[in-house]
C-alpha cells in the first residue's frame, strides 16, 4: 500500500474546507498496514498534519476522520475498509419528572433483586455505561460512581447534560438507602463512558473508543442503551472484541415497536438483546420484540435518577437494559469467571414466562433469583 500517498490524500481533503464532508471509519485489512500508516503518520509534522483530526481505533485498526462527501477512496479499497461513521441515538422514549417515591422502584423489585441482597450486592463489579455521562453530584450515586472517561472533551470529567446516563446509572447502582432510591446492584461501580453528546447523539466511532476505554479499563459489563438501523462492521469488529475479552456487552433492542427486528448492536449475537415489559409483565408496547430478543425487563415508567439531584420518570428499552446490566452485576460477584456465552445462557433459561405472550417459551422476564439458583446448580 502507498502509505505517503494515502497519508497525503487525508491531508489534502482535511484542508479543504470548502468541501462538505462526511465522517468515515477507514478499517485497515493488514495490521502491518495499519502499523506502517501510524509510525508514518506520526512523522508527518507538517503544519498542515491531519493527525490532530484523525482519531486511532486500535482494536479495529481503523481511524476516523472527515473526509469530503465526493471523495473517491477506491484506489485504497484492495488495503481498506471503508464505511460511514453513522450517528446513532440513546433509546428513550417520553419522561416526566416526579417526586421520587423512596425507596425500591418497581422494576427493581419484579425483578426479584431484593432477594438477593442477603447473598450479593454486586460488590466491585465494574460497569461501563456508554451513555450521556452521569451526575457526580447526585446524593443517591455518590458512592456507586468512579471516573470514567469524556469522550467529547478528554481534559473534563463524563458530566452528563442530557439526563439519560444518570437514568441508567441509577437503575443499575443507586444506593441511598435512607433518602433515595436503590438499584439493582447497589454495591457494582460504574464507569461513566460519555460517548453522546447533550442530545443523546453520538457517532459510532465514539462507541468503538468507548468500548476500547472498556476493555483497557477492565469493565466486567458494558450497558448500551442505545441503536441505530443500520449495520457497521467496524462497530461488530469492536463488539466481538470486547466479547472475546470477556466483557458482557448489554444492549436495548429499540422502541419501534417491531415483531421481527431489533436495532444494533443488540442484534449482533455476541451481545445480550434485551426488550421491555411492563408492570403486568407483558411486553410493553413501544419495544422491538420476536426471535433477536434474549431476555424482557421492566421500561416502561422506570423511576429513576435525574440530573440536580433530581427523579425521572422513563420509558423504553433503555431502561430494560439498565435491570440487565444490574442483574448480571449481581450473580458475578456471586460467582466471578463466569464468561459472556455462559452468563446470557444462565439469564436465557432461567426466565419468568410472560403474560399474554405467544413468543417462545424461551423468552421471558429477567429473574435475579432464578439466575441465582441456576448457578447454584451447575
Amino acid at each position: 500500500m502507498d502509505t505517503a500517498a494515502f497519508i497525503r490524500l487525508l491531508q489534502d481533503t482535511m484542508a479543504c474546507t470548502d468541501a462538505t464532508t462526511v465522517k468515515r471509519i477507514i478499517r485497515f485489512r493488514r495490521a502491518s498496514d495499519y502499523r506502517y500508516f501510524l509510525q508514518q503518520l506520526s512523522q508527518v509534522a507538517s503544519s498542515s498534519s491531519p493527525q490532530k483530526s484523525i482519531r486511532q481505533m486500535p482494536s479495529i485498526r481503523g481511524i476516523s476522520c472527515r473526509l469530503p462527501a465526493e471523495e473517491s477512496l477506491e484506489r485504497f479499497s484492495g488495503r481498506v475498509w471503508i464505511e460511514k461513521d453513522c450517528k446513532i441515538s440513546v433509546h428513550s422514549s417520553a419522561q416526566k419528572s416526579i417526586i421520587v417515591d423512596k425507596g425500591i422502584p418497581w422494576g427493581v423489585n419484579q425483578i426479584k433483586a431484593p432477594q438477593a441482597w442477603s447473598t450479593t450486592t454486586g460488590h466491585r463489579i465494574k460497569v461501563g455505561v456508554i451513555d450521556t455521562g452521569a451526575d457526580f453530584s447526585h446524593p443517591d450515586l455518590r458512592h456507586s460512581l468512579s471516573r470514567g472517561i469524556n469522550l467529547l472533551n478528554r481534559s473534563m470529567l463524563p458530566h452528563d447534560d442530557n439526563g439519560h446516563g444518570t437514568h441508567i446509572a441509577g437503575t443499575i447502582a443507586a444506593a441511598n438507602q435512607l433518602q433515595g432510591m436503590i438499584g439493582v446492584a447497589p454495591r457494582a461501580l460504574i464507569s461513566p463512558v460519555k460517548a453522546f453528546d447533550h442530545n443523546g447523539s453520538a457517532f459510532v466511532s465514539d462507541i468503538i473508543l468507548g468500548i476500547e476505554w472498556c476493555i483497557r479499563n477492565r469493565m466486567n459489563v458494558i450497558n448500551m442503551s442505545f441503536g441505530m438501523k443500520t449495520r457497521s462492521k467496524a462497530l461488530l469488529g469492536a463488539v466481538i472484541n470486547a466479547h472475546n475479552a470477556g466483557v458482557i456487552i448489554v444492549a436495548s433492542s429499540g422502541n419501534d415497536g417491531k415483531r421481527r427486528t431489533v436495532d444494533y448492536p443488540a442484534r449482533y449475537p455476541q451481545t445480550i438483546a434485551v426488550g421491555a415489559t411492563n408492570k403486568l409483565r407483558r411486553i410493553a408496547p413501544f419495544s422491538n420484540r420476536g426471535a433477536y430478543i434474549d431476555v424482557y425487563a421492566p421500561g416502561d415508567k422506570i423511576v429513576s435518577a435525574w440530573l440536580r439531584g433530581k427523579y425521572n420518570e422513563m420509558s423504553g428499552t433503555s431502561m430494560a437494559t439498565s435491570h440487565v446490566s444490574g442483574a448480571i452485576a449481581l450473580l458475578l460477584a456471586h460467582k466471578p469467571g463466569l464468561n459472556p456465552t455462559e452468563i446470557k445462557s444462565i439469564i436465557k433459561r432461567s426466565v419468568q414466562p410472560l403474560r399474554g405472550s405467544k413468543a417462545r417459551r424461551m423468552i421471558g422476564e429477567l429473574d435475579v433469583m432464578r439466575m441465582m439458583q441456576a448457578v447454584d446448580k451447575s
